[in-house]
């Protein structure tokens, strides 16, 4: 952009300063903002293999373990399987939307149907996600360090926490690197035990199919005990989100990386539930195999347990077998744990930013996410997992219920609402009552029968009940309300702007006009995140008749 051009030359000095941090994009990682074309330099396989690297974790073995021995191995098979065919089908608008316009799930929220402040909620949501499955992997972890240097798990606990903070400190950067190095070794790890069982001990699938754990209806199937199991597996749901937070980097989609680049969204987007679906089954597996080793049942949901199991089979019963799976539970975890912590730091960020109009850096909030974490792991968690993540997917279930009938039906049927992301405060309403409305109806309903208000079945189905109403009321909201509140403001055009970038009236930097409106009160053009940290202006660009001032093209001219 020459320094002669007309919008640059009327810029006023900055105002806004940013920290180190913030102003430092390989640490900040745009955590606030649309991803810019000139950042996203990984190629569909990097982004694809990060993404996969992000679903890593054990929580899937010791969910399907938790499962198995609570509910017996039917009602455990079909209740995951059941979960990983609404996660997927839910997951393949989000991980569409959010790879074609490069952003979070957050912002994808507040263009789909909730608004600006309306999503504030949705972030602690998902941050809470981070937070619980952060201290669910840490104690896994914990566990594999009791077990083999016989670190005494309140220690565990804090030194599996702190190793994670540096590794997250420098974003996507790093992390894609970490995820791509450690794919080969975690996988053969990930699928020995298992091949090497089935090989040496077929039998061990007929014990699997009758084990009943600790069901009332032993290994049988109940439909309660199904519809329980299958609302503790869709607490998962929200898992798109980290997901969303890797594919937010793919490149542009073009005719010639068309067929690659929707395998990477589809294969990195909802198709980690595939092998998170398999992990959860092996997990059910390896808890019955455990017990049948004399591993108590109440132990028998720990991975490091599993696997120590599993790795037995291969390397006998000696010391190699308790290091090469203290080795891959330790490997898993930092894997998956750098994702939490990472994808935690965005949220706390965006809810934060929103409400006390402050940014001190994505790198803050990593701080902030780990200490919630190992209070968490510190009370114990593991314990009750169960009780946590069966009351936590009801919400995380309506909030994801509500995004995906936006994208599914008000968007390209009803076309009520905008067929593009709308993610910036300057053109949204604060709240929307199509998304907001219809989430915070079915999460009360959900929750409510989740405490047994309707009955058992609703008590056990509370999930199913979460979904469905969110996913209806939405585009029933948006018919009564006529697409209303979705867009507060037009972005007028404004046909000499050809440049890929504009300087930001309050802080000077430059950003793609993505991530640029055009603002009144301090007369120029202002970036996403300066328009958001903005406590003085009372959205004056909202109200009826504001002088636009400069402005950049329509969603139209932007190919939006």
């Amino acid at each position: 952009m020459s320094a002669s051009d007309p919008v640059i030359t009327s810029v006023p000095p900055p105002q806004r300063k940013f920290n180190k941090f913030v102003a430092n994009p390989v640490i900040e990682d745009y955590s606030l903002r649309y991803a810019p074309k000139s950042f996203r330099t990984w190629s569909q396989y990097a982004v694809f293999s990060a993404a996969l690297g992000g679903i890593a974790y054990l929580a899937d073995q010791a969910i399907g373990g938790s499962l198995a021995v609570a509910y017996g191995f039917e009602n455990a098979f079909w209740g995951i399987i059941a979960a990983a065919v609404i996660i997927f089908l839910t997951g393949i608008p989000i991980a569409y939307y959010c790879a074609k316009y490069n952003v979070d799930v957050d912002l994808l929220t507040r263009g789909a149907g909730f608004g600006y402040l309306g999503s504030t909620i949705t972030s602690v949501i998902y941050a809470s996600f981070t937070f619980i499955f952060f201290a669910l992997e840490g104690s896994i972890m914990a566990q594999a360090f009791n077990l083999y240097f016989g670190i005494p798990l309140p220690i565990g606990y804090a030194l599996g926490s702190l190793m994670i903070i540096p590794l997250v400190a420098f974003g996507m950067t790093l992390l894609s690197k970490l995820q791509v190095w450690t794919q080969p070794i975690w996988l053969t790890l990930l699928f020995a035990p298992p091949v090497a069982v089935l090989y040496m001990d077929p039998h061990a699938i007929n014990t699997w199919f009758h084990f009943a754990g600790a069901s009332p209806s032993g290994s049988s199937f109940n439909p309660l005990l199904f519809g329980a199991a299958a609302g503790i597996a869709l607490s998962l749901i929200a898992q798109i989100g980290e997901q969303a937070d890797y594919l937010r980097f793919m490149p542009d989609k073009t005719a010639k990386n068309s067929f690659g680049w929707w395998l990477a969204v589809l294969g990195a987007g909802p198709g980690w539930v595939i092998l998170g679906a398999a992990k959860q089954l092996m997990g059910s597996f390896f808890a019955s195999l455990a017990f049948s080793h004399g591993t108590p049942l109440a132990k028998s949901n720990e991975p490091i347990q599993m696997y120590h199991t599993g790795f037995t089979y291969i390397f006998g019963a000696g010391m190699v077998a308790v290091s090469v799976a203290t080795f891959f539970v330790i490997l898993s975890q930092i894997k998956i744990n750098v994702t939490n912590a990472y994808s935690g730091s965005l949220s706390w960020s965006n809810f934060f930013s929103r409400i006390f109009h402050a940014h001190p850096g994505r790198i803050v909030y990593i701080f902030f996410n780990v200490g919630i974490s190992l209070t968490m792991m510190e009370l114990n968690m593991f314990s009750f997992l169960g009780h946590i993540l069966g009351f936590y997917s009801n919400v995380a279930v309506a909030w994801i219920g509500a995004v995906t009938a936006d994208l599914v039906i008000n968007k390209p049927l009803l076309k009520l609402s905008p067929s593009y992301v709308e993610f910036k405060r300057a053109h949204l309403y604060n709240f929307n009552p199509v998304g907001f409305g219809a989430m915070a109806i079915a999460s009360v309903i959900s929750v409510l029968a989740f405490f047994n208000l309707f009955g058992a079945y609703a008590q056990a189905y509370s999930a199913f009940i979460a979904l469905g109403v969110s996913f209806i009321l939405s585009p029933i909201i948006c018919i009564a309300t006529k697409g209303k509140y979705y867009i507060a403001r037009e972005p007028s055009a404004h046909a000499g702007i050809t440049h890929s970038t504009l300087s930001c009236v309050s802080c000077g930097y430059e950003y793609e006009q993505l991530d640029m409106a055009s603002c009144p009160f301090l007369k120029g053009n202002i970036c996403s995140l300066c328009c958001s940290l903005e406590a003085n202006c009372d959205d004056m660009c909202k109200r009826p008749h504001a002088d636009p001032v400069l402005s950049f093209g329509t969603p139209a001219d932007l190919n939006l």
